[in-house]
């Protein structure tokens, strides 16, 4: 069986807009610059700080995971990789399996639709309505956890995993 292993996947904060900007080199809004923060927040009230953060190069994606970490004592390693930014369920699994066996708790900071097809492809169950939620939308700052158990992460196959939460964090709006 192996070790508990999981799976943090958080989708980038909402992003702006800006006339003649690349999609790449999008920004946070107002909204995202909220969240990001509300979302590293969540993460450490629900014990899921990660050993290793896997995250886009995109810009938003970028900037949600710097917002978030900024709420804790001591961030983990990131690794930066190219290869997440608008990556399908296959491109996905092949950067999640690629992780170093040490790692217990990988946050994967990337896009939809990538990323919230991916948790559909990996939980085979769910708790409470959190797989009918992902179904539903994830939006924008959406944290999903996967418990599987494994020896290593190239063990981690569709349906494998637990979904044990499903969460949108939001800001608060400064008058």
């Amino acid at each position: 069986m192996g070790p508990l292993r999981r799976l943090v996947v958080l989708r980038h904060a909402k992003s702006a807009w800006p006339m003649g900007v690349d999609d790449h080199d999008r920004p946070l809004g107002p909204r995202g610059l909220r969240d990001a923060p509300a979302a590293g927040r969540v993460l450490a009230e629900a014990d899921c700080l990660p050993d290793l953060v896997l995250c886009s190069t995109a810009e938003r994606a970028r900037r949600t995971w710097e917002l978030a970490a900024a709420e804790w004592d001591t961030p983990p390693q990131v690794r930066h990789d190219p290869r997440l930014y608008g990556a399908d369920v296959p491109e996905l699994l092949a950067v999640v399996r690629e992780v170093p066996l040490a790692v217990g708790t990988l946050l994967l900071v990337g896009h939809n639709p990538g990323l919230g097809e991916l948790v559909l492809e990996l939980a085979g169950e769910a708790l409470d309505d959190a797989l009918d939620d992902v179904r539903t939308k994830f939006p924008t700052s959406a944290i999903a956890v996967l418990a599987w158990r494994g020896e290593d992460w190239q063990g981690l196959a569709p349906g494998t995993a637990l979904l044990t939460d499903m969460i949108v964090p939001r800001g608060t709006k400064t008058p």
